[in-house]
């Protein structure tokens, strides 16, 4: 089957947190009988800041990232037997929705991948009935999701949607695995992530508060945006990091910390990206706490929670490197046999043939008569 898949960026991971989800499953798919072209727009200074070359597993179209360049690929959707537009492209989202809808055939499968379900809900009620993804949703066959559990589900059915179903975040294991420690990602701590408003509150509480309450402990900080916040004197912060060095700074420091954003810890079941890289890479991970999570790994032995920087102060205090290594460990073998791309992959083929047949009966039926 064709894909033609129009996201925010495949090449790239430059304010663009999805790269990692869309090369898993979409690497895992092409090899179970589906022909890839990811479209993605010349814009945010991604294409300057690519991270991989184009890969053998999917053709990957860079458009202007204006009204002549969304043009130019609409029409593409027309050749697809699957057309999936996905959430946060971040240019021309609306047109671009409404553009591949409308230039599908009938008989293709179309998808709304959702990558941040909390934020697309909450505009959705904001905005009522003239949203162009409230007008698109009785055209769509299914909604897919990077996360939300349950009440995802719940709201978006609640919208119209006739079909959504949550494809959780995972570990390819070829990309991301242990690694040796890398002396310039040497910390006690250290955390990942990029400064967005939904997120910034928590980051002052979860990093820099143990940060300040553990004077003599090293804090390392990775992600674009904090180069103007006020830290303590024993956090160093590196900017952006690429994803190909994201096993070595997960494997140098004694623990890894995860964050989840507002919207994502209100709505739960939203394990991020990060969560899977560092259990990949063998890292102990300490998270906040959020619904859900003992779906994903188990308190105390694969990962250890915090409820506030507090808990994550009295996590890293009492942490041996020999407990760190045993909880990395058990992590890592958790996510291995439960979480990879491989079984997330299997999930979208599975969800993608099931609807591709119930069209093709459709349209049969609708033949016949």
């Amino acid at each position: 089957m064709r894909i033609a898949f129009y996201g925010s960026s495949l090449l790239s991971s430059y304010w663009n947190g999805a790269a990692t989800y869309y090369r898993g499953l979409l690497r895992d798919l092409a090899p179970r009988g589906y022909s890839i072209t990811f479209y993605e727009p010349n814009a945010f200074d991604r294409q300057q800041h690519r991270d991989i070359e184009p890969p053998s597993w999917a053709a990957v179209r860079v458009y202007p990232a204006t009204e002549a360049g969304l043009r130019s690929v609409l029409a593409e959707a027309a050749a697809a037997d699957v057309v999936v537009k996905a959430s946060g492209v971040g240019v021309f989202d609306g047109e671009l929705l409404e553009g591949v809808v409308a230039a599908s055939r009938p008989e293709a499968v179309r998808v709304f991948w959702d990558v941040d379900a909390p934020a697309t809900l909450a505009e959705l009620r904001a905005d009522g009935p003239g949203h162009p993804l409230r007008r698109a949703l009785p055209s769509l066959d299914l909604v897919l999701t990077y996360g939300g559990g349950p009440p995802v589900v719940e709201a978006y059915e609640g919208f119209g949607a006739r079909r959504c179903v949550p494809v959780y975040n995972a570990l390819d294991p070829d990309t991301h695995h242990p690694e040796a420690a890398d002396p310039r990602f040497a910390a006690d701590l250290s955390f990942l992530g990029n400064r967005l408003p939904d997120r910034e509150a928590r980051v002052e509480e979860f990093f820099l508060r143990p940060a300040a309450l553990l004077p003599d402990r090293r804090f390392l900080i990775g992600g674009n945006g904090w180069g103007d916040k006020a830290m303590p004197a024993n956090v160093r912060h590196l900017g952006h990091v690429g994803t190909r060095d994201h096993n070595a700074f997960n494997a140098s420091s004694l623990a890894v910390l995860n964050i989840a954003r507002d919207s994502m810890a209100a709505v739960g079941f939203s394990p991020a990206t990060r969560v899977f890289e560092a259990a990949g890479a063998g890292a102990c991970l300490v998270t906040d706490a959020w619904v859900g999570l003992e779906l994903f790994l188990k308190n105390g032995e694969e990962v250890l929670v915090a409820r506030d920087g507090a808990d994550v102060a009295a996590h890293l205090a009492a942490l041996t490197p020999g407990r760190a290594k045993a909880v990395g460990e058990a992590g890592r073998a958790r996510v291995l046999a439960e979480h990879t791309y491989a079984r997330r992959g299997a999930q979208v083929d599975s969800l993608l043939r099931e609807e591709a047949a119930r069209k093709r009966a459709s349209h049969s039926a609708r033949g016949a008569a």
